[in-house]
Formats: C-alpha cells, structure tokens, sequence
C-alpha cells in the first residue's frame, strides 16, 4: 500500500512528543522556572509518575531506568518521590484540578503493591483530583493477583502491557522472555480488575524477525482483546544505549524490510476493525484514543497519541518532563542526585526549554500534522518549508489544500519527516534521532 523512498526514511528525525525535543534542552532553564510557572497555572493538570526501576532489565529499552534488585535503593527513590510530590504540589494553586495520573517507567509493578497505594494515597493528600482517570504501564512477567487487587482498589482503567512480541526465539534475541500463557494471565487478571482500555506494545525490526512473525503476534494480540496497540519499529543505536550491545545487530532486518514490516501491520491491524492513531498506534472504534482521532481531539505528549486535552503536564519523579505552552523542564536523571536534592526541599529539575511564541506555533505546526494529519501553514512557514517538501509533494505524499498541507494516506509512514521540516532546530540535531522507520 505505502511507496517506498529509503532516501526518505534514512534521514533521522525526532519522535516529537514535545515542540522543542528534549534534545534542546539546556540548563538555562531549571527549578525557577517551574516554580514560577506552577505557581501561576489554573485550570487542570495532568499528573506523570516516573518510577525508574524494572525486576529484569531488557537489552532493547532506551528507558532510564535500573534494576530494582536493591530494597534500600527503591526504598529511598520512593521517600524522595513522596517529597517531590509535596514540594510540587505546595506550589501549585489550590483551585487547580488534576485530570489526568499516568504511571511509566520502568515498570511501576517494580515496586510492591502497598507502596503504589501509598503513592495514590500521596497524590490524593496533596494534589486536588476529584475523579481522575488513571492509567499505569505493566511488565506482565512481574505482575500477580496483589497487583490486580490493587488496580481494583485504585479504579485504574487503562493499562498497558509491554510485550512486543509472542515468538519465543525473538524474547531471548532482545532479553525479555515471557511465555504467551502469562500474558494470557495477565490479560484476565486486568479484565477483572475493571481496565476497560487496554494496550499492548509491539515491536517490528527485532533481530531474526520476519514479516510471519510479526502476523502472529498480531493475530494473537487481537485474539486476547488489545483496545490499543502500539506498534514501533526498533532503534538499534548501542553507541547511545549500552545494554543494547547485547543485541546482534547482524540478525536485524534490514531498512526495507523494515518497511515492510510497518506497512503489513498498518493494513493488517485495519482490516481487523482497528482505527489508525498516527501511523504506529492503533484502537479499537470504542476505545477513547480512537475516538478522539476520528473527532479531530488527539493530542500527543511524552506518553505518545492521547486523548487527554489538558495543555499542562507534570512530571514528578527523576528524569520525569513537565510540559507547558511556554515552559518545558526536565527533572534530573540520576536517582541518587535526584534524591539529594528533594531531601533539601529543592525542586529537582535541572534543565529544559522557555517555549517562544515561534515555538509554540511550530509546535501547534508539527502536531495537528502527526495527530490529525493536516495543519494551517502561514506564508512565512509555507516558504520555509517548500525547498525541503518538493520530493514529498512530488512523490504524492503530501498536497496542498489551499492554506493547508495535507498528509496522504501513502504519505503516513513519512509523517515525522515531513513534520520534522517545520523544526528550526533539526538541522543541528540529526544524529541524535533513529530513522523514520
């Protein structure tokens, strides 16, 4: 269905979870500057929680995080993040409503199920969140009936699995072994739990996968019920992420096939009934995500596509990003100086970005082009861009409507690349991002 232009996808582009990337990031801008912007916030907020451990470590995962082996070591992170979560909210106006809680990492379920309920509790105690929806990332190969119990408790809705693939020769190849039988458990024990919106991470590009074992982890990810599927292809950079050097790059596929692979599994997952959020997610017609694609009310933030509408995001935890129209920060990412600092009531973060009004209507630019797939240019972008967008145009994967540019359905797959020429700062950036595919 999708042409293919290696030329094209070879070129590094950012992600764009965020108008500037993190990338840009420098540390000009820190504590003050979230301070004062929290202090002056209305309005809701959403809520992230970083916890930055994991029981097994997978050689593939660019995440921070670490192996959750030592008690004392996750037992201090927690102190320090329950502080953090007082710190911030102490400056955070009282009418102010949180709508939004998503858990990340790592893997949440790293942590013992009472000191997750202690975090709710925190959260609750400090933040105003009146009926919040709450979602929290799951690594099925740690999670048992305590954990479902608490979801229960909690009233999580959305959760999401990270399994990214079925065949069991590819699990040892990227060092996440997890039998079908437990993700089958697993599945159950969430269902029962009350999670009514649930994803499963996929991934294409693994070394020694083929296009047929992409198919069966597909087919039995819809077999199981997915709501949402994320499907991403693979990054191989060892030289940035050292425990991926455990990979053997020789056995990975390569760019077209690659390809391929995302082309399969975007036909694939359409002909069975799921709509296409971007061209890498996935959801069924009922589930929120699609509904909000179909509605033209997707937004995308640092946990990826989501409906939520909130233009304020917190992070709390280390490494975790707070997201704002004009303010971007991140909190430091070493756990250990992360720890120092709450433990001397300092707000953690450490480096980020001041959003110019540029910024922000590049930003507006580049996210109603992945999220909705169109975007109003002025003269002056429209004439930056078009040296940059006449292979796109000319290749019919992009066409002008007239004060629109409109990405075609043969276009998907180059959505980043053709976002990424309304980036002022790309250029300077390029060999900190993967390819397109």
């Amino acid at each position: 269905m999708w042409s293919y232009h290696p030329e094209l996808l070879s070129i590094p582009v950012p992600r764009y979870t965020s108008y500037p990337t993190a990338a840009e990031f420098t540390a000009n801008v820190g504590a003050s500057d979230l301070s004062s912007t929290l202090e002056g916030r209305t309005g809701t907020v959403s809520l992230y929680v970083h916890i930055p451990f994991c029981q097994k470590i997978c050689w593939y995962c660019g995440c921070n995080t670490g192996a959750a082996n030592r008690t004392g070591r996750v037992s201090s992170y927690l102190d320090a993040l329950h502080r953090e979560i007082a710190l911030i909210a102490a400056r955070l106006p009282k009418v102010v409503r949180a709508s939004h809680i998503a858990f990340g990492g790592g893997s949440p379920n790293s942590i013992a199920p009472v000191d997750f309920v202690r975090l709710m509790d925190a959260l609750t105690l400090h933040f105003a969140v009146p009926q919040p929806s709450v979602s929290i990332e799951i690594d099925p190969r740690t999670f048992d009936r305590h954990w479902a119990s608490v979801i229960a408790a909690v009233g999580i809705s959305r959760a999401s699995l990270g399994v990214q693939t079925f065949a069991p020769a590819i699990q040892q190849a990227i060092g996440r072994v997890q039998p079908e039988e437990a993700i089958r458990a697993v599945t159950g024990l969430l269902r029962q739990a009350g999670v009514t919106s649930l994803n499963y991470d996929l991934m294409y590009g693994l070394p020694g996968q083929t296009l047929r074992d992409l198919e069966e982890s597909l087919r039995r990810t819809i077999e199981l019920g997915a709501d949402r599927i994320a499907l991403f292809g693979y990054a191989h950079v060892p030289h940035l992420i050292a425990r991926q050097a455990k990979i053997d790059g020789s056995a990975l596929p390569d760019a077209r096939a690659r390809f391929e692979m995302a082309a399969f599994g975007y036909q694939f997952l359409l002909e069975a009934g799921y709509v296409s959020v971007g061209f890498d997610h996935f959801a069924r017609p009922g589930d929120p995500l699609a509904q909000a694609a179909i509605s033209g009310r997707l937004h995308r933030n640092f946990q990826g596509f989501t409906e939520d509408p909130s233009e304020a995001l917190i992070g709390l935890g280390a490494s975790a990003i707070s997201s704002f129209p004009e303010l971007i920060v991140q909190n430091e990412k070493n756990t250990g100086r992360y720890g120092m600092m709450v433990s001397q009531d300092r707000v953690p973060a450490t480096r980020g970005i001041r959003r110019s009004e540029d910024d922000q209507h590049r930003g507006r630019v580049i996210s109603d082009l992945l999220c909705r797939g169109r975007a109003v240019l002025d003269d002056t972008l429209r004439r930056e861009a078009m040296p940059g967008l006449e292979r796109h145009l000319a290749d019919g994967l992009c066409r002008f409507e007239e004060e629109q540019l409109v990405i075609t359905a043969d276009g998907l797959p180059y959505s980043r690349s053709i976002a990424a020429h309304f980036d002022v700062y790309r250029r300077a950036s390029l060999r900190r991002f993967s390819s397109a595919i």
